[in-house]
């Protein structure tokens, strides 16, 4: 007890440490953000734009899609363009245009000598890069030939938003369906906001030689280059990463194997458990899991074939009904959804199961919850449908329509929605497992952690409430990543590690205080680099240099649980061929075991390559993002939600015989389909993308003339194989679930099945 003590105390002091820290963060970039101007003025004070422009530009920004089409500051959809980046190189070689029309008489500066093409370059440095936003006046000045670059490009993005022929072809290659913003005023105004984050990425910081985003995008005709710290935090990372992958194999080489062996049951104990009624409630939630997950694919099928055809579908006009921003929203958004309903059926459904206790209407209560889902699911899906048609006007967008934030795109409404629903999940879990509490013994530690965890992920949804329709993008992104991180990444892994020992220990695979202080520990080390590894999704949002020190320190210490993960994927194979009867839990615990492989490559190899500060700098929204992104989530947390999934399964139907042959096509086909995409496609063609943007700026490798490359196309078609792998074991699951309800084949309750994987 002495040790489950000081472990309770080490986790209470990292959080308070840790949070306090990330608050003083957000301080901090509350404080240094770059500045939104009331005016943008010429030499003789005539406006260019205003700050009602520039804000009303970023809600038609957000109400057709935000960061599902292309990105800002890095952070969105990878076929259209950064328009930031776009934008900066654009105005930067207008500006150059003007200057060699006028004084050389030629309408293009690449037709002038290599000798006058650098002078204009350093003049172009020594035009944008100073900071003329004055404080006093909240006013930014701008220099007539900028001026007159910046009236040029917003023609061309004023053309490329509406239905003009002339930009048909990109329209084509970005996936941007015609008529994408129809209202001619909203076009200009999206231009003004476009602009002020070019702006942001291209300008000085008051007293300082970096910009706002800390010289991000890499671009050198206009000076924006790696700075030191980003180097210098690089090194330190990797030092940070050695260190402490270095202690944990120590801690485990002196303390793995002093526990004694447990005594195995001859029997399966959770067979013995009493399914109540609300647990029995909980199927529907499983079918809800299966349904979204096929819709998922289905829509990411969709998404991918766009970067073929970028308004079609094999010669009919998707893009008029279903646009690219629109199937990609979707696509991300089922991808939390069905993963985070696995997970809240499961809570649903092992509250009872410890505690005994079946609390008055609960199954009410959870019924109530099941129907908030579908009506959240499908307002919220049907409102960004109709702004991403730009059919609900920007007036009702932020409430009803699309955010535009990536995977927290649910309008405002649907979000407070989300929330009450989760409010309520965390009362009917809480009140299920509050007599296990409250009654003691040797799993109160694993339940408590679980039940703390449960309120985390009740709660913590809060910070996607932290922002307004007007909030700064660089505190938007604070918050959004609060959600994405810390609400997604940590408290539901923590939830899912309770669980999971809770299981064993049930199972008889662990002792309970040998568990205990196993997952303690693993908290302890997850969240000491979880919490503040926050930061390293925020090196170039506007943010300050303390962002990337604190971020690339401990985003280092995130890989350092996922190796501990490792060590005990083989320890959890043999946990599941320990007895006969264990043989009933095989293939969740194949499911674990793959969530392990997949945290070391997924989120841990993959992640650790494109975390660090100089590592990112050239790689954000690349396609070793998605490389990441992919492996990662559905790597470690769609596996996860499978395996919760399948445990529930044999709880509800314990008499129905599994079809071990479809279980296991599922599973093999699923790994191997993941891995088909990252290797095949996704990581080939970021590596592709990182080499031009070492080359040529990163501007260039987010752009057309890259990406429709004939290599590209190869590459994107390679996926098709392994995407078709993968849809068959999504379809055997949902044919596996759909069986045990539908003439299911009966047996014995304890029957072992044949020990062949």
């Amino acid at each position: 007890m002495n040790s489950t003590r000081k472990l309770w105390v080490g986790l209470a002091t990292l959080l308070i440490a840790s949070f306090a820290v990330l608050l003083w963060v957000g301080g901090e970039i509350h404080r240094q953000q770059p500045p939104m101007p009331e005016r943008v003025v010429g030499p003789k004070g005539e406006v260019v734009f205003t700050r009602q422009d520039i804000e009303t530009g970023r809600q038609v920004w957000q109400s057709i899609g935000g960061q599902q089409l292309g990105s800002i500051w890095g952070h969105g959809g990878y076929v259209a363009p950064d328009w930031s980046a776009d934008w900066l190189h654009r105005e930067a070689e207008a500006v150059m245009d003007v200057w060699a029309k006028r004084e050389a008489g030629v309408d293009s500066h690449a037709k002038l000598s290599v000798d006058v093409r650098a002078a204009y370059e350093a003049r172009v440095k020594a035009l944008m890069r100073p900071n003329t936003y004055d404080e006093r006046t909240q006013t930014i000045r701008l220099d007539v030939d900028r001026i007159a670059a910046i009236e040029n490009v917003a023609q061309h993005y004023i053309s490329l938003f509406g239905n003009d022929p002339a930009t048909a072809e990109l329209r084509e290659a970005y996936a941007m369906r015609n008529d994408t913003v129809p209202d001619a005023d909203h076009r200009r105004k999206l231009t003004a906001f476009y602009w002020w984050t070019a702006w942001a990425a291209v300008t000085q910081r008051p007293g300082s030689d970096i910009t706002y985003t800390a010289n991000w995008p890499a671009d050198e005709l206009v000076g924006n280059k790696p700075t030191s710290s980003a180097f210098v935090w690089t090194v330190f990372s990797v030092l940070f990463l050695i260190a402490g992958i270095a202690l944990l194999g120590w801690h485990y080489a002196v303390n793995h194997g002093e526990e004694m062996a447990p005594t195995l049951p001859k029997t399966d104990p959770l067979a013995s458990i009493k399914v109540t009624p609300s647990m029995k409630a909980t199927a529907k939630y499983f079918w809800v899991v299966i349904a979204l997950f096929l819709t998922q694919i289905l829509l990411g099928a969709i998404t991918a074939h766009y970067q073929v055809e970028g308004q079609q579908a094999y010669g009919f006009a998707l893009s008029d009904i279903l646009p690219y921003s629109l199937t990609r929203t979707w696509h991300t958004q089922l991808a939390v959804l069905w993963i985070a309903t696995a997970w809240l059926g499961m809570g649903l459904y092992i509250g009872p199961a410890i505690s005994g206790h079946e609390p008055k209407f609960q199954r009410l209560g959870v019924n109530v919850l099941w129907v908030c889902l579908l009506v959240i699911v499908v307002g919220a899906f049907a409102g960004q449908w109709l702004a991403v048609m730009q059919k609900l006007g920007l007036e009702r967008n932020f409430w009803f329509g699309h955010q535009g934030w990536e995977y927290v795109d649910l309008g405002r409404f649907w979000q407070w929605f989300l929330f009450i629903g989760l409010g309520l999940w965390l009362t009917l879990v809480g009140r299920s497992l509050w007599p296990a509490i409250k009654g003691g013994g040797e799993s109160r530690s694993i339940v408590m952690l679980l039940f703390l965890s449960t309120v985390a992920i009740g709660l913590f949804y809060a910070a996607g409430l932290m922002w307004g329709e007007h909030t700064s993008l660089s505190m938007v992104e604070y918050w959004r990543w609060w959600v994405v991180h810390l609400w997604v990444e940590g408290f539901f892994e923590v939830f899912a590690v309770a669980v999971m020992s809770f299981l064993f220990t049930r199972l008889g695979l662990l002792q309970v205080r040998t568990a205990t202080i196993a997952v303690l520990f693993a908290t302890i080390v997850f969240m000491a680099g979880g919490v503040l590894g926050t930061l390293h999704h925020l090196y170039f949002a506007g943010t300050p240099t303390a962002v990337i020190a604190l971020g690339a320190s401990f985003s280092a210490l995130e890989v350092v649980p996922l190796a501990y993960v490792g060590f005990e994927a083989y320890h959890s194979y043999r946990m599941g061929k320990a007895t006969p009867w264990m043989q009933r839990y095989r293939w969740p615990i194949m499911f674990f075991i793959a969530v392990a492989f997949w945290n070391l490559v997924g989120a841990g190899l993959f992640g650790f390559l494109i975390n660090p500060p100089l590592s990112l700098y050239y790689m954000q929204g690349l396609n070793l993002t998605p490389t990441h992104g992919h492996t990662a989530l559905f790597g470690v947390y769609g596996m996860l939600g499978i395996g919760l999934m399948l445990f529930c399964l044999r709880g509800l139907k314990p008499d129905v015989e599994w079809n071990e042959k479809v279980l296991r096509t599922s599973f093999w086909a699923m790994n191997i389909g993941l891995a088909g995409m990252a290797l095949l496609t996704l990581l080939p063609l970021g590596i592709l993308q990182l080499n031009a943007a070492l080359k040529h700026g990163y501007w260039y490798a987010r752009s057309a003339d890259f990406m429709q490359q004939p290599i590209v196309d190869l590459l994107v078609w390679m996926r098709v194989p392994a995407d078709t792998i993968f849809s068959v074991g999504a379809l055997a699951l949902a044919w596996f679930v759909f069986r045990l309800w539908v003439a299911p084949r009966r047996v014995a309750a304890n029957a072992a099945v044949p020990a062949r994987v």
